[in-house]
Formats: structure tokens, C-alpha cells, sequence
């Protein structure tokens, strides 16, 4: 049972591979930082609810990754 919308949901938790990888973006600020940035996907959920075309609703359980390259005139001074 999983939480959705304030009710206990059926699912089952489904296993999965990654396809060509799991890859950054990355992403050029207007200050000249650049960040790369990732969602790791932990797990995938599929309930037992559907959407108006019948199709499964899945939950997933990520973390996000990130690292900045930023230039040294925003490094705070130590």
C-alpha cells in the first residue's frame, strides 16, 4: 500500500535497468556557473489506479545529484 492523495493505494514496486545510461544535464547559468545536473531514480511504483487513457500511474522514489562549476568572483571569500 502506498500513500496517494490522502488514501492507501495498491502497487508493486518494479524493477528496471537503465537504458544508454544515467547522464547529466548540464545547464549555463547568466552568472557563468555551470551546473550539471541528474535524477537518480531509487525505484519505480506501478498502483493499481489508472489515468483517463488507461494507463497504470507509476510513483517513483529519486534523488537528485549536482555539481556547480562556478566561476571564482561568486566564491565567497574565506
Amino acid at each position: 500500500m502506498y500513500p496517494v492523495n490522502g488514501q492507501q493505494v495498491p502497487g508493486e514496486e518494479i524493477e528496471f535497468q537503465t537504458e544508454g545510461g544515467e547522464t547529466f544535464n548540464t545547464y549555463i547559468l547568466h552568472d557563468g556557473t555551470k551546473i550539471k545536473f541528474k535524477a537518480v531514480v531509487l525505484k519505480f511504483i506501478r498502483l493499481d489506479m489508472f489515468d483517463q487513457n488507461g494507463d497504470p500511474i507509476y510513483l517513483v522514489q529519486a534523488t537528485n545529484a549536482l555539481s556547480a562549476d562556478v566561476p571564482e568572483g561568486l566564491k565567497r571569500k574565506q
